[in-house]
């Protein structure tokens, strides 16, 4: 299955929300710079643990914020949201190509969704320095998308290059 072949729909920042996170990441948004925004987020999280908007703004603000265990915490968390939506096995390192190929066409945003989360959690773990478990996720992107579409070919030498550099 081409993973670029599809029409976009249920994207996760349509969806709705708790009444009030919406605003809550908007404040944090506007707080941002005075370093007042992460109250704010983790006020939306209580109120909606399972939201992917809560938890991809509470992933983007660790990152910049250099706050690399955060952030990973955080997308570790969507993609255990996202996995039961679209009958994925519960651990990664058992998705088999078969598992996206006889998916049912309207799930394809979802699965594009898990994909790349899951090389969000591999790019995460390779700048933790966690280079076994980066090198993993991505074999496991490269051998499911024949045609790089979800990018993690160049990721997968990124970690192999540093890994013998040491």
């Amino acid at each position: 299955m081409d993973l670029l072949d599809f029409e976009a729909q249920g994207l996760y920042f349509e969806q709705p929300d708790v009444a009030g996170v919406k605003e809550l990441i908007a404040t944090a948004a506007e707080n941002y710079a005075d370093g007042d925004a992460e109250l704010s987020l983790l006020k939306a999280y209580f109120l909606a643990p399972e939201s992917l908007n809560v938890l991809v703004a509470l992933n983007r603000f660790y990152y910049y914020q250099h706050r690399l265990e955060e952030a990973l915490t955080a997308t570790t968390k969507a993609l255990a949201v996202i996995r039961p939506t679209i009958a994925f096995p519960e651990d990664w390192q058992d998705l088999q190509a078969s598992h996206i190929n006889e998916a049912p066409a309207e799930s394809l945003t979802k699965i594009r969704l898990y994909l790349f989360t899951l090389k969000a959690v591999g790019f995460l773990n390779m700048r933790l320095e966690n280079l076994d478990l980066s090198q993993s996720v991505f074999e496991k992107l490269v051998s499911l998308d024949s045609k790089d579409r979800i990018g993690a070919q160049g990721l997968l030498e990124l970690v192999i290059k540093r890994k013998t550099a040491m």
